[in-house]
């Protein structure tokens, strides 16, 4: 292992709600969805219709620029709904588990025997390929292109995350399979592991650099660790997944089917019964959460952890990228001249309250965000928390005015929504980065194509 990478910017909330380290027990819900908005840059086409049978593995619907790139079902079972928004957009697809658990075959193989062609054909066919996303833009990667590197973040630092050493204990073969796959298509593989934490699981991996990286959060996300182990030059591309991303291709491979299974951890200052959950791709959370939250508020759900998830109903689906659900108060409630009371109990990142002085304290923090949009003010704020070489405030000014050449020069290519997600945590202006951030990717993809 190389020496360790310490990240000095970032900031770490201390959350109240955090999962013990135990398995929850509880019953797979009977509806699943797979939604279209989880992947960027996909205009889905669907390639069956409502009332169709379908098997764990069936395609749901495809991306209409790219047919190549196929979505598909994670239970048998039938094709309930295509639920649509405005313009009649395709929200979610909704599949009725019928609990058998009837999977497509692929075929078993052995990834070395196969070319790279038929690799990537192979995880197509299977809806794995929308797993695998580059960087820059974050979207789904693209078969013909060669990546200089394909990382892996073998841990997660985001408020309550997952331990992904727990979640992947006893998947080791299959994890080592799926990375014995990924060296065909790329045989240049990284893993960032997290310097205080003993990674047996990535430790014992075979073809694999590991990068060791200590600090506070967003010290897990994998795109500032490709900032500090190997940034990205103008025209190189760097493909990413997740460790249960990769352990899915793994047993593509060794068993010849499409396993959607997904361990999610459910945390949050609201639930009752924090815990691990095993589960499935795309499940609804009504099991999770049924009888297991507080009721003495109203209550906001959120697939992904609360700087960069979803927000979801108490009976909405996990996103295809998540291994997390919290719960958190909404927070609809006025404060009259909150500013101006001692907030012995608020979370201050300027040191406003005096809570700064509890550092340990763990706080039960809301939706609430304490004030409107306002006017986009240079203030160095997000300097503090997001180590990168960038200049943020002036890239996000470049992305409002359009400036392709700015964003450009000014490090657009290296981040994605979740790299800005604290920035837009402690802004005072209130102003929604990581939407903005994502309209000036996909300018830069309509421009530069």
């Amino acid at each position: 292992m190389s020496e360790v990478i310490k990240i000095k910017k970032g900031l770490d909330i201390q959350l109240a709600g955090k999962a013990e380290k135990v398995f929850g027990q509880t019953d797979l819900p009977e509806l699943f969805a797979i939604r279209p908005t989880d992947f960027h840059g996909v205009i889905p086409k669907m390639a069956i219709k409502v009332g169709d049978k379908v098997k764990a593995g069936t395609v749901l619907f495809f991306d209409k620029n790219r047919p190549e790139i196929k979505f598909v079902s994670p239970v048998s079972g039938e094709l309930t709904a295509v639920n649509r928004g405005e313009r009649r957009k395709i929200l979610e697809v909704v599949v009725k588990s019928d609990g058998t658990d009837d999977k497509e075959q692929f075929g078993a193989a052995n990834a070395a025997d196969l070319s790279k062609e038929q690799i990537v054909e192979k995880l197509q066919a299977a809806g794995l390929w929308s797993f695998i996303r580059k960087r820059p833009y974050d979207i789904i990667a693209n078969a013909s292109e060669t990546p200089k590197a394909f990382f892996i973040s073998g841990f997660d630092s985001a408020p309550l995350a997952p331990d992904m050493d727990f979640i992947l204990s006893g998947q080791e073969a299959a994890l080592q399979a799926g990375i014995d796959v990924i060296k065909q298509l790329c045989d240049n593989v990284h893993v960032g592991v997290q310097n205080d934490a003993a990674s047996k699981v990535f430790n014992n991996l075979k073809g694999v650099k590991l990068h060791s990286f200590a600090g506070s959060h967003p010290a897990g996300n994998v795109g500032v660790q490709i900032h500090h182990a190997m940034p990205i030059n103008k025209g190189e591309v760097v493909w990413v997944a997740q460790p249960q991303e990769i352990v899915a291709i793994g047993k593509l491979f060794t068993e010849g089917v499409y396993d959607a299974s997904r361990i999610v951890v459910l945390a949050g200052s609201e639930v009752e019964k924090r815990a691990y959950y095993r589960t499935k791709l795309g499940a609804s959370i009504s099991t999770l959460v049924a009888d297991n939250v507080k009721k003495d508020d109203t209550l906001r759900y959120i697939s992904g952890n609360v700087l960069s998830g979803t927000q979801i109903e108490e009976d909405g689906y996990i996103g295809a990228y998540h291994s997390q659900v919290t719960v958190i108060p909404e927070g609809d409630y006025y404060e009259f001249m909150g500013w101006a009371l001692p907030g012995f109990g608020k979370f201050s990142v300027s040191r406003t309250f005096f809570s700064w002085m509890c550092k340990k304290k763990e706080y039960r923090l809301d939706a609430n965000m304490h004030g409107g949009l306002r006017s986009f003010v240079v203030s160095g704020q997000y300097d503090k928390v997001l180590p990168m070489d960038i200049l943020p405030e002036f890239l996000f000014k470049a992305i409002l005015v359009e400036d392709i050449d700015k964003m450009e020069q000014l490090g657009i290519y290296e981040l994605a929504e979740e790299d800005v997600a604290l920035c837009e945590f402690v802004c005072t202006s209130k102003q929604p980065l990581q939407a903005t951030l994502r309209k000036g990717i996909d300018l830069m993809i309509k421009e530069l194509s």
